[in-house]
């Protein structure tokens, strides 16, 4: 039986190899190239300038942001369609979203929010006027808000779903309040399906791009439009790989500072 476990591992370490570990390595090997593709540690060294060390700070400012209103969003959104009776229903409509294209996505809403768009024409209707909505830091907080929010509803809900009912009665006979309940019975029992959601959201909140360009038009700039610029704009491959480095180790420590540590014999 071991020894068919082990031969079952052979793809799968295969596959972490090759398109894991490979491409960390070779990454990590760029970051020491500079123009001239001879070895330097001169990347890092203007890594660590004002110019990108703001641009690092932006770029956790603004997945902090995307997360937090993520959070706010999707824990109540999830808690109540705990408590709907076609709860599988409501869950299919915010998956749903989740399988256009994100190109897609990001157009519908140049329409929405362009000067003579759908936004604009409410706003105007009711008498505010138009305003300038697209290529803010609005849009793009709110267009990726949009985006991420079903990631951080999906784990939220799945943990809420487990949640033994009896609990939340044994609280209410001591005469624990709804507040009192919320704080001290159902949110610590759900922390698991929090944290899982803040790693699949700010995560790849971190390595925003497509979203920068089109609805923040270059108004933000992140990590990942700076790794964009530097392979395929300025060709600086070292230095490109140089912030690929460090959004890597990020988003190891996220994973570390929010990982999960399951008690042996802890029942599911």
């Amino acid at each position: 039986m071991q020894k068919t476990r082990n031969w079952y591992l052979i793809p799968y370490s295969f596959w972490i190899a090759l398109f894991v570990i490979a491409p960390i390595v070779l990454v990590v090997y760029y970051s020491f190239l500079d123009l001239e593709g001879h070895f330097s540690l001169v990347n890092y060294q203007k890594f660590f300038t004002s110019t990108y060390l703001t641009m690092t700070l932006s770029s956790f400012w603004y997945a902090f942001l995307i997360t937090l209103f993520s959070l706010a969003i999707g824990y109540p959104t999830a808690y109540l369609l705990t408590k709907t009776k076609h709860k599988q229903l409501w869950l299919l409509l915010i998956i749903l979203p989740t399988w256009i294209n994100l190109l897609l996505k990001a157009y519908a809403f140049i329409g929405l929010f362009s000067t003579y768009g759908w936004a604009n024409q409410t706003l105007e209707a009711i008498g505010i006027g138009r305003k300038q909505i697209l290529f803010t830091d609005f849009s793009f907080v709110f267009v990726s808000v949009y985006i991420f929010i079903p990631f951080m509803i999906l784990p939220i809900f799945n943990a809420i779903e487990k949640l033994n009912p009896s609990l939340v009665f044994a609280a209410r006979d001591l005469g624990a309040s709804n507040f009192m309940t919320f704080r001290r019975v159902v949110f610590p029992l759900t922390l698991d399906g929090v944290k899982s959601g803040c790693q699949l959201v700010f995560i790849p909140a971190l390595s925003l791009f497509m979203i920068t360009r089109l609805i923040a038009g270059n108004r933000v700039i992140t990590l990942g439009t700076a790794i964009e610029q530097q392979f395929l704009v300025t060709q600086n491959w070292g230095m490109g790989a140089t912030i690929a480095v460090f959004l890597i180790i990020a988003m190891a420590i996220i994973l570390a500072l929010t990982s999960t540590k399951r008690k042996k014999g802890a029942t599911t």
